[in-house]
């Protein structure tokens, strides 16, 4: 999550390498700006797009924004999951984004909590991310 290896026994299965912290912030940037959103952008169906990391299409999102004239203001992220705990990863996750973003690193928020053991997440079958950010024109 957040460009940064977490280690775990289970994983998540995805087109690309299934980071949804880095899928959510991705989709609250081009949803700010207008831009769809990250399916539009990097479809699944692609094969292109298989097993590419996450910071890739952060990084493209980002060209994405400056070329229609956006800057990145700040990023507040929540990840919900019962385990593993990455609170010890959350200062690495955040220096990725922020290096991506072009921001310091104090306007990249990464929260983590768990879903008390309800539903799908908190079986530990899945996880979710939430994103929102904010951008202005330039």
């Amino acid at each position: 999550m957040g460009g940064v290896h977490v280690p775990f026994n289970q994983g998540l299965q995805g087109h690309s390498d299934a980071d949804v912290l880095l899928h959510s912030i991705c989709d609250a940037l081009l949803g700010a700006a207008g831009l769809g959103d990250i399916g539009v952008h990097f479809p699944d169906t692609d094969m292109k797009f298989h097993n590419v990391k996450s910071t890739k299409f952060l990084e493209k999102v980002f060209k994405l924004l400056i070329k229609q004239q956006f800057q990145v203001i700040n990023v507040d992220s929540t990840v919900v999951l019962q385990a593993p705990k990455i609170s010890s990863y959350i200062s690495r996750m955040k220096e990725t984004i922020a290096q991506v973003l072009e921001l310091e690193i104090g306007r990249v928020s990464i929260k983590a909590t768990t879903n008390e053991g309800l539903g799908e997440v908190g079986k530990g079958h899945a996880c979710a991310a939430y994103a929102v950010t904010l951008i202005q024109s330039q």
